[in-house]
Protein backbone atom coordinates (compact mmCIF):
# COMPACT_ATOMS: atom_id res chain seq x y z
CA UNK A 1 0.00 0.00 0.00
CA UNK A 2 1.24 3.02 -0.74
CA UNK A 3 1.29 6.41 1.42
CA UNK A 4 1.57 9.76 0.59
CA UNK A 5 2.82 12.14 3.55
CA UNK A 6 0.84 15.12 2.38
CA UNK A 7 -2.05 13.37 3.17
CA UNK A 8 -4.74 13.87 5.64
CA UNK A 9 -4.44 11.70 8.47
CA UNK A 10 -7.07 8.93 9.15
CA UNK A 11 -7.09 9.43 12.45
CA UNK A 12 -4.88 10.61 15.32
CA UNK A 13 -2.87 7.27 15.90
CA UNK A 14 -3.20 6.44 12.45
CA UNK A 15 -0.89 8.89 10.21
CA UNK A 16 -0.24 8.69 6.56
CA UNK A 17 3.57 7.51 7.12
CA UNK A 18 2.27 4.36 9.05
CA UNK A 19 0.72 1.10 7.40
CA UNK A 20 -1.75 -0.20 10.08
CA UNK A 21 -2.50 -3.44 9.99
CA UNK A 22 -5.90 -4.74 9.10
CA UNK A 23 -7.49 -8.61 10.23
CA UNK A 24 -10.77 -9.12 8.37
CA UNK A 25 -13.50 -8.73 10.78
CA UNK A 26 -12.14 -5.73 12.77
CA UNK A 27 -12.90 -2.35 12.52
CA UNK A 28 -9.96 -0.41 13.25
CA UNK A 29 -11.00 1.84 16.96
CA UNK A 30 -11.40 5.04 15.72
CA UNK A 31 -14.14 3.87 13.26
CA UNK A 32 -15.62 1.43 15.23
CA UNK A 33 -16.43 3.94 17.98
CA UNK A 34 -19.37 4.79 16.08
CA UNK A 35 -21.28 1.24 16.15
CA UNK A 36 -24.30 1.29 17.90
CA UNK A 37 -24.50 0.30 21.27
CA UNK A 38 -27.45 0.54 24.02
CA UNK A 39 -30.45 2.33 22.80
CA UNK A 40 -29.66 2.82 19.84
CA UNK A 41 -28.51 -0.50 18.61
CA UNK A 42 -31.74 -2.07 20.24
CA UNK A 43 -33.58 0.57 17.99
CA UNK A 44 -31.85 -0.67 14.94
CA UNK A 45 -32.99 -4.14 15.42
CA UNK A 46 -36.28 -2.92 15.89
CA UNK A 47 -36.90 -1.06 12.69
CA UNK A 48 -34.29 -2.78 10.58
CA UNK A 49 -35.21 -6.80 10.61
CA UNK A 50 -33.17 -8.75 7.77
CA UNK A 51 -35.41 -7.28 4.34
CA UNK A 52 -33.85 -5.55 1.23
CA UNK A 53 -33.30 -2.00 2.10
CA UNK A 54 -34.59 0.83 -0.66
CA UNK A 55 -32.88 3.92 -0.53
CA UNK A 56 -35.63 6.57 1.07
CA UNK A 57 -35.54 10.72 0.33
CA UNK A 58 -33.93 12.63 3.20
CA UNK A 59 -36.55 13.58 5.68
CA UNK A 60 -37.46 17.44 6.17
CA UNK A 61 -35.70 19.47 8.45
CA UNK A 62 -37.01 20.12 11.80
CA UNK A 63 -35.85 23.78 13.51
CA UNK A 64 -34.73 24.26 16.92
CA UNK A 65 -37.68 26.16 17.94
CA UNK A 66 -39.96 22.98 16.21
CA UNK A 67 -38.02 20.77 18.79
CA UNK A 68 -38.12 22.57 21.91
CA UNK A 69 -41.80 23.36 21.75
CA UNK A 70 -42.66 18.83 20.64
CA UNK A 71 -44.16 17.36 23.90
CA UNK A 72 -42.21 14.28 23.80
CA UNK A 73 -43.32 10.60 24.97
CA UNK A 74 -41.31 6.99 24.17
CA UNK A 75 -44.28 7.27 20.90
CA UNK A 76 -43.27 10.27 19.72
CA UNK A 77 -39.33 9.80 20.07
CA UNK A 78 -40.04 6.38 18.52
CA UNK A 79 -41.23 8.30 15.41
CA UNK A 80 -38.45 10.54 15.47
CA UNK A 81 -35.85 7.61 15.38
CA UNK A 82 -37.78 6.12 12.66
CA UNK A 83 -38.17 9.35 10.73
CA UNK A 84 -33.94 9.76 10.62
CA UNK A 85 -32.28 6.88 11.70
CA UNK A 86 -32.15 5.79 7.55
CA UNK A 87 -30.36 8.76 7.28
CA UNK A 88 -27.60 7.45 8.94
CA UNK A 89 -27.56 9.98 11.40
CA UNK A 90 -27.75 7.67 14.69
CA UNK A 91 -25.82 8.46 17.73
CA UNK A 92 -24.15 5.38 20.04
CA UNK A 93 -25.22 5.92 23.47
CA UNK A 94 -27.19 4.00 26.15
CA UNK A 95 -29.74 6.46 26.24
CA UNK A 96 -32.67 7.18 23.69
CA UNK A 97 -31.13 9.74 21.72
CA UNK A 98 -30.85 10.40 17.69
CA UNK A 99 -29.49 13.17 14.86
CA UNK A 100 -31.63 15.57 13.22
CA UNK A 101 -31.19 17.79 10.57
CA UNK A 102 -32.00 21.43 11.11
CA UNK A 103 -31.39 22.99 7.73
CA UNK A 104 -31.23 21.78 3.78
CA UNK A 105 -28.14 23.29 3.07
CA UNK A 106 -26.45 21.42 5.75
CA UNK A 107 -25.94 18.10 4.24
CA UNK A 108 -25.40 16.51 7.77
CA UNK A 109 -27.60 16.40 11.18
CA UNK A 110 -26.65 18.82 13.05
CA UNK A 111 -28.64 18.55 15.81
CA UNK A 112 -28.55 15.67 18.72
CA UNK A 113 -32.01 15.29 20.78
CA UNK A 114 -31.92 13.67 23.47
CA UNK A 115 -34.98 11.77 25.34
CA UNK A 116 -35.59 11.04 28.62
CA UNK A 117 -36.76 7.08 29.37
CA UNK A 118 -38.75 5.31 31.77
CA UNK A 119 -35.95 3.48 33.82
CA UNK A 120 -34.30 7.32 34.43
CA UNK A 121 -37.49 9.63 34.59
CA UNK A 122 -36.00 13.21 34.21
CA UNK A 123 -32.82 12.30 32.11
CA UNK A 124 -32.58 15.13 29.71
CA UNK A 125 -33.88 17.93 32.51
CA UNK A 126 -30.91 16.45 34.32
CA UNK A 127 -28.11 16.28 32.07
CA UNK A 128 -29.55 19.98 31.20
CA UNK A 129 -28.99 21.29 34.81
CA UNK A 130 -25.36 19.62 35.08
CA UNK A 131 -24.50 21.18 31.39
CA UNK A 132 -25.83 24.29 32.76
CA UNK A 133 -23.55 24.12 35.90
CA UNK A 134 -20.46 23.16 33.74
CA UNK A 135 -21.11 25.98 31.50
CA UNK A 136 -21.21 28.74 34.24
CA UNK A 137 -18.23 26.99 35.67
CA UNK A 138 -16.17 28.26 32.75
CA UNK A 139 -15.88 24.66 31.32
CA UNK A 140 -16.77 24.25 27.78
CA UNK A 141 -19.73 22.10 26.41
CA UNK A 142 -21.87 22.44 23.67
CA UNK A 143 -24.73 24.50 22.73
CA UNK A 144 -28.07 23.00 24.73
CA UNK A 145 -31.47 23.74 26.08
CA UNK A 146 -34.04 21.90 27.46
CA UNK A 147 -37.82 21.43 25.30
CA UNK A 148 -40.63 22.90 26.62
CA UNK A 149 -42.04 19.99 28.48
CA UNK A 150 -38.64 18.97 30.00
CA UNK A 151 -38.47 15.65 28.39
CA UNK A 152 -35.95 16.06 25.67
CA UNK A 153 -32.38 18.07 25.80
CA UNK A 154 -31.51 19.74 22.30
CA UNK A 155 -28.00 19.89 21.36
CA UNK A 156 -25.42 21.38 18.51
CA UNK A 157 -23.11 18.84 17.24
CA UNK A 158 -19.70 19.85 18.74
CA UNK A 159 -17.49 18.43 15.65
CA UNK A 160 -19.32 20.78 13.38
CA UNK A 161 -17.95 24.42 12.59
CA UNK A 162 -20.66 26.82 10.74
CA UNK A 163 -18.86 29.48 9.20
CA UNK A 164 -20.46 33.28 8.64
CA UNK A 165 -19.90 32.21 4.51
CA UNK A 166 -22.72 29.20 5.27
CA UNK A 167 -19.61 26.61 5.22
CA UNK A 168 -19.44 23.98 8.03
CA UNK A 169 -16.58 22.33 8.58
CA UNK A 170 -16.30 18.75 10.21
CA UNK A 171 -13.61 18.29 12.67
CA UNK A 172 -12.45 14.47 13.20
CA UNK A 173 -13.15 13.21 17.03
CA UNK A 174 -12.15 10.12 18.96
CA UNK A 175 -13.09 9.03 22.08
CA UNK A 176 -10.42 7.69 24.70
CA UNK A 177 -11.79 4.38 24.28
CA UNK A 178 -10.74 4.19 20.76
CA UNK A 179 -7.89 6.26 21.23
CA UNK A 180 -7.02 3.13 24.07
CA UNK A 181 -7.69 0.34 21.17
CA UNK A 182 -10.90 -0.67 22.54
CA UNK A 183 -13.61 -1.86 20.26
CA UNK A 184 -17.52 -2.22 20.68
CA UNK A 185 -17.28 -6.02 19.62
CA UNK A 186 -14.29 -6.32 22.31
CA UNK A 187 -17.66 -6.03 24.87
CA UNK A 188 -17.10 -2.41 24.96
CA UNK A 189 -19.99 -1.89 27.61
CA UNK A 190 -17.52 -3.33 29.89
CA UNK A 191 -14.08 -2.35 28.88
CA UNK A 192 -15.07 1.22 28.64
CA UNK A 193 -15.27 1.14 32.47
CA UNK A 194 -11.82 -0.27 32.98
CA UNK A 195 -9.28 2.31 33.84
CA UNK A 196 -8.30 5.27 35.29
CA UNK A 197 -8.25 9.30 35.10
CA UNK A 198 -4.81 9.25 35.36
CA UNK A 199 -4.61 7.04 32.23
CA UNK A 200 -6.62 9.34 30.44
CA UNK A 201 -3.92 12.59 31.85
CA UNK A 202 -1.30 10.25 30.79
CA UNK A 203 -2.21 9.69 27.19
CA UNK A 204 -3.32 13.32 26.18
CA UNK A 205 0.89 14.05 27.43
CA UNK A 206 1.47 11.32 24.92
CA UNK A 207 -0.39 12.98 22.24
CA UNK A 208 1.55 15.95 23.40
CA UNK A 209 -1.42 18.18 23.59
CA UNK A 210 -0.71 22.05 25.35
CA UNK A 211 -1.12 22.09 28.79
CA UNK A 212 -4.11 23.71 29.06
CA UNK A 213 -5.62 21.11 27.68
CA UNK A 214 -4.97 19.19 31.39
CA UNK A 215 -5.95 21.64 33.15
CA UNK A 216 -9.31 21.51 31.38
CA UNK A 217 -9.53 17.87 31.24
CA UNK A 218 -8.81 17.89 35.47
CA UNK A 219 -12.28 20.25 35.81
CA UNK A 220 -13.90 18.06 33.50
CA UNK A 221 -13.22 15.03 35.89
CA UNK A 222 -13.42 17.36 39.38
CA UNK A 223 -17.45 18.54 37.58
CA UNK A 224 -18.25 14.98 37.40
CA UNK A 225 -17.18 14.08 40.71
CA UNK A 226 -19.02 16.89 42.50
CA UNK A 227 -22.22 16.42 40.66
CA UNK A 228 -22.01 12.70 41.38
CA UNK A 229 -21.62 11.63 37.73
CA UNK A 230 -20.53 8.09 38.00
CA UNK A 231 -21.21 6.78 34.03
CA UNK A 232 -18.24 9.33 33.03
CA UNK A 233 -16.46 6.27 31.46
CA UNK A 234 -13.72 6.25 28.55
CA UNK A 235 -16.32 6.74 25.63
CA UNK A 236 -17.18 9.99 27.99
CA UNK A 237 -13.92 12.09 26.86
CA UNK A 238 -12.60 12.69 23.24
CA UNK A 239 -10.68 14.64 21.25
CA UNK A 240 -10.90 17.02 18.50
CA UNK A 241 -8.78 17.21 15.29
CA UNK A 242 -8.41 19.30 12.41
CA UNK A 243 -6.44 18.97 8.92
CA UNK A 244 -4.11 21.55 10.18
CA UNK A 245 -2.86 19.24 12.54
CA UNK A 246 -4.48 20.66 15.35
CA UNK A 247 -5.83 18.56 18.16
CA UNK A 248 -7.64 19.45 21.39
CA UNK A 249 -9.54 18.08 24.03
CA UNK A 250 -13.09 18.43 23.28
CA UNK A 251 -15.88 19.70 25.48
CA UNK A 252 -17.54 18.06 28.45
CA UNK A 253 -20.62 15.82 26.87
CA UNK A 254 -23.17 13.44 28.30
CA UNK A 255 -22.81 14.30 32.31
CA UNK A 256 -25.61 13.56 34.33
CA UNK A 257 -26.12 13.22 37.96
CA UNK A 258 -26.13 9.31 38.71
CA UNK A 259 -26.24 8.78 41.94
CA UNK A 260 -29.91 9.77 42.34
CA UNK A 261 -31.08 6.47 39.89
CA UNK A 262 -30.88 2.74 40.89
CA UNK A 263 -30.32 -0.19 38.99
CA UNK A 264 -30.25 -4.09 39.23
CA UNK A 265 -27.26 -6.15 37.80
CA UNK A 266 -29.65 -9.16 36.52
CA UNK A 267 -33.42 -9.49 36.58
CA UNK A 268 -35.06 -9.53 39.39
CA UNK A 269 -32.24 -8.55 41.18
CA UNK A 270 -32.38 -5.93 44.14
CA UNK A 271 -32.06 -2.49 43.59
CA UNK A 272 -28.55 -0.70 43.64
CA UNK A 273 -27.72 2.75 43.92
CA UNK A 274 -24.56 4.50 41.80
CA UNK A 275 -22.29 4.89 44.54
CA UNK A 276 -19.04 5.05 42.91
CA UNK A 277 -17.10 6.76 39.89
CA UNK A 278 -17.06 5.30 36.54
CA UNK A 279 -12.96 4.46 36.49
CA UNK A 280 -10.61 4.86 39.32
CA UNK A 281 -8.89 8.02 39.79
CA UNK A 282 -5.77 7.05 40.06
CA UNK A 283 -3.72 3.93 38.18
CA UNK A 284 -2.65 1.38 40.39
CA UNK A 285 -4.44 -1.75 41.76
CA UNK A 286 -4.44 -0.52 45.60
CA UNK A 287 -6.47 2.47 44.30
CA UNK A 288 -10.69 1.97 43.86
CA UNK A 289 -13.64 3.98 42.26
CA UNK A 290 -15.21 5.12 45.34
CA UNK A 291 -15.27 8.86 45.50
CA UNK A 292 -12.13 10.88 46.30
CA UNK A 293 -11.80 13.30 49.44
CA UNK A 294 -10.96 16.92 48.47
CA UNK A 295 -6.81 16.49 49.03
CA UNK A 296 -7.00 13.46 46.94
CA UNK A 297 -8.80 15.32 44.18
CA UNK A 298 -6.56 18.68 44.63
CA UNK A 299 -3.63 16.05 44.55
CA UNK A 300 -4.97 14.90 41.15
CA UNK A 301 -5.10 18.00 40.52
CA UNK A 302 -1.58 18.95 40.90
CA UNK A 303 0.58 15.91 40.43
CA UNK A 304 -1.28 14.82 37.19
CA UNK A 305 -2.42 16.95 35.42
CA UNK A 306 -0.21 19.98 36.37
CA UNK A 307 -2.77 22.50 37.73
CA UNK A 308 -1.01 24.85 40.47
CA UNK A 309 -4.24 25.79 42.13
CA UNK A 310 -6.74 23.09 41.94
CA UNK A 311 -8.82 24.21 44.70
CA UNK A 312 -9.50 27.82 43.05
CA UNK A 313 -11.43 25.01 40.33
CA UNK A 314 -13.16 23.51 42.49
CA UNK A 315 -14.26 26.53 44.61
CA UNK A 316 -15.73 28.04 41.23
CA UNK A 317 -17.49 24.66 40.12
CA UNK A 318 -19.03 24.41 43.35
CA UNK A 319 -20.59 28.25 43.09
CA UNK A 320 -21.61 27.15 39.52
CA UNK A 321 -23.37 24.69 41.19
CA UNK A 322 -24.97 26.51 43.77
CA UNK A 323 -26.26 29.22 41.16
CA UNK A 324 -27.66 27.10 39.23
CA UNK A 325 -29.62 24.96 41.68
CA UNK A 326 -30.81 28.14 42.71
CA UNK A 327 -32.09 29.25 39.09
CA UNK A 328 -34.00 25.95 38.75
CA UNK A 329 -35.79 26.29 41.43
CA UNK A 330 -38.08 28.86 39.37
CA UNK A 331 -37.42 26.98 35.92
CA UNK A 332 -41.01 25.41 34.76
CA UNK A 333 -39.05 23.19 32.32
CA UNK A 334 -37.42 21.66 35.39
CA UNK A 335 -39.63 18.81 37.91
CA UNK A 336 -39.42 19.78 41.11
CA UNK A 337 -38.68 16.09 42.02
CA UNK A 338 -36.24 15.94 40.13
CA UNK A 339 -34.39 19.01 41.47
CA UNK A 340 -34.78 18.37 44.84
CA UNK A 341 -33.34 15.30 44.41
CA UNK A 342 -29.77 16.66 42.48
CA UNK A 343 -30.08 19.17 45.05
CA UNK A 344 -29.44 16.57 47.50
CA UNK A 345 -27.13 15.06 45.72
CA UNK A 346 -25.02 18.17 44.81
CA UNK A 347 -24.45 18.64 48.62
CA UNK A 348 -21.67 16.51 48.81
CA UNK A 349 -19.74 18.38 46.14
CA UNK A 350 -20.12 21.50 47.98
CA UNK A 351 -17.73 19.82 50.07
CA UNK A 352 -14.87 20.18 47.36
CA UNK A 353 -14.73 23.93 47.64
Amino acid sequence: MQTDPAQAAVDLLMPPAQQPTWQDGDLFPPMDQNLPEGDLFMKIRELFPKQPMTAKPMPRTMSKNELWGTAYTPKVFNELVAAYLSTGAGIAGMQPNIMVPDRPTVPIPSLIVKAASPAYPGFAANEFLCLTAAREAGIETPTFDLSDDGQSLVLDRFDLVMHDDGRVERLGFEDIAALAGLRVRDILSDRKYQGSYQRIAELLRQLQLPSDNLHRFFEQVAFSIMVRNGDAHLKNYGLLYCFAEQVWLAPMFDVVTTSIYTHTQYAGGPKLEDRTLALKLFAGKHHSKAYPTKEELEDFGRRVCGVSQPAHALARIAQAMHSTMEKAKSDPCVPKALRAKMAQAWESGYGYA
